[in-house]
């Protein structure tokens, strides 16, 4: 079990203001590690700060490039080192049909969910491949493997699926450097993109249905895709996307 720890290492996470970020952060400072907290809404990062053992706030919004540079600054002059990169903030331009969609809205969903992650990795790659390791994790979505038809959602389909492929690309070029790229594509979880359509009976009755499992996913039930994939325990593993989705993508 010694290989899940995380003592001593530095943890960035995206999106840690609610949802799933939030709980990426607890986990992994449960495993040891420090934390940086991410995301544009600062108070929420405060108070969860408070509840962690050695973490620090670095606000941002990662649509601006600029800021993203930014938050890894903090983690670095605070820290020295990120050994661990969740990438895990997203947004959604649904629900909207293609041909009337207003293009700014898909570059958006394209800019924070695969250029922001592209950007924060090309950051923190150049520490980790000088210290020869570090594991970044990107967090895509089962609508990075399948389309998520009847929703619409051009951008962010398209994004998660760039995602899944910037993963294996990364993996590949950094492999001999001893950092690993690998990701978990969520299937149905509670977060602030899906708390409307899970709160109406018939979203919550329309998952429960498409998934093999009959539910929507519980919070803790992907500790242990983020744990394995940021720690020792996947030494040997990189350029993998495992999906988290109670059979969603077996159908």
């Amino acid at each position: 079990m010694e290989r899940f720890r995380l003592d001593g290492r530095v943890a960035l996470v995206t999106g840690a203001s609610a949802g799933l970020g939030a709980r990426f952060a607890r986990v992994l400072d449960e495993a040891g590690a420090s934390v940086v907290l991410v995301a544009r809404r600062a108070e929420r990062l405060e108070a969860l700060a408070a509840d962690l053992r050695d973490a620090v706030v670095a606000p941002g919004d990662l649509a601006d490039p600029v800021q993203r540079a930014a938050t890894v600054a903090v983690a670095l002059e605070r820290f020295g080192r990120v050994d661990v990169l969740v990438n895990n903030a997203g947004i959604s331009d649904g629900p909207q049909r293609a041909e009337t969609e207003d293009p700014a809205d898909f570059a958006l969903a394209v800019e924070v969910n695969l250029v922001a992650a592209f950007h924060l990795a090309r950051l923190v790659a150049p520490g980790m491949i000088e210290r020869g390791g570090g594991s970044i994790v990107n967090v895509t979505s089962v609508h990075g493997l399948v389309a998520s038809s009847p929703n619409r959602q051009a951008g962010y389909v398209a994004s998660k699926t760039g995602l899944v492929g910037l993963t294996r690309e990364l993996a590949c070029q950094w492999a001999t450097a001893g950092v690993r790229v690998n990701a978990i594509a969520p299937g149905y979880f509670a977060t602030d993109l899906t708390d409307e359509m899970i709160a109406t009976d018939s979203g919550r009755e329309w998952i429960e249905r498409n998934t093999p499992m009959r539910r929507v996913g519980a919070e803790d039930e992907l500790d242990g895709a983020l744990l394995f994939l940021a720690s020792d325990a996947s030494t040997y593993v990189t350029g993998q996307t495992i999906a988290v989705d109670g059979g969603w993508t077996a159908r």
